[in-house]
């Protein structure tokens, strides 16, 4: 009997660029599917911004009804203003994933660069090459946002024992 292949939606939370990839995964084969990112615009209300993240990620979960999703933890340590845009950001996410009954995995920047490039500290350029990779993709994708949320979903094909 074959294997369903299983859809994976991985998330790189942000309030002007939330990136987004989708991959699939049959036994240890990953394939690419489709990737982007979210983008609000600086002069619209704050609110306004985070309906819009909501409305695309639901969009989104629509769409290509995802297995699993998983959502990069948030790791600020230095500016207060940005984790707290980027925490709120992350919440209206995580709302559309649980109001569309959808699994949720989450992971440090540390786990998702280990995972993805065997190195806690890689650089955001040194991640691309590596989606680009494992993905067997023609180029690094763009935006950076979208490679990021590809080496999210990529990383929860590794550590989740029931994607086959």
């Amino acid at each position: 009997m074959l294997k369903k292949d299983k859809i994976i939606l991985g998330f790189d939370p942000g309030i002007a660029d939330t990136g987004w990839g989708l991959i699939s995964k049959n036994n240890q084969s990953l394939r690419f599917i489709a990737a982007g990112s979210i983008k609000t615009a600086k002069g619209k209300k704050f609110s306004s911004r985070l309906e819009i993240i909501y409305q695309e990620v639901d969009e989104l979960i629509k769409k290509y009804q995802p297995d699993i999703v998983a959502v990069e933890k948030l790791f600020f340590a230095k500016n207060a203003k940005t984790a707290l845009d980027v925490g709120q950001a992350r919440g209206v996410l995580l709302l559309a994933i649980i109001k569309n009954n959808k699994e949720i995995l989450e992971f440090t920047p540390l786990q998702i660069k280990q995972a993805v490039c065997a190195n806690g500290q890689a650089a955001k350029k040194q991640v691309g090459l590596m989606v680009k990779a494992i993905l067997k993709l023609t180029a690094v994708p763009q935006p950076d946002d979208a490679a990021d949320g590809l080496a999210t979903a990529i990383t929860a094909s590794f550590f989740n024992k029931n994607i086959a």
